[in-house]
Formats: structure tokens, sequence, C-alpha cells
């Protein structure tokens, strides 16, 4: 989940001028990595062999 602290962050990194297609690309980045984290953490997640099953070609 994202917090005040980290959307401030994502802001504060950007230059002075940005367009509101930048910051929400930042924030679903964000938001992106943490649900990624959480399901890691959670072990929610699939192995190689699997992942190559359902994505044929992309882990050659």
């Amino acid at each position: 989940m994202l917090t005040k602290a980290k959307v401030i962050h994502a802001i504060n990194k950007l230059p002075s001028e940005f367009s509101m297609d930048e910051i929400i690309d930042e924030l679903l980045l964000i938001q992106k990595i943490e649900n990624g984290l959480e399901q890691s953490k959670n072990d929610d997640v699939i192995s190689d062999e699997e992942l190559s099953k359902e994505l044929p070609g992309w882990l050659n």
C-alpha cells in the first residue's frame, strides 16, 4: 500500500516541472513493486518452470 511518505518521496524525486502522466507512472511503478514484494513475502509466487509454461519463450 502506498503511504504519504512514499508519495512525497516520489514527488520530490521529480524535476520542478512534470506532467501528470509522469507522476502517475511513478506511483503505479511504486505500487507494483510494493505488490510484488508483498506477494513474495506471502510466498505467492510461481516457479520458473511454471512461468515458462505460461509464457513460452520468455525464459530462454
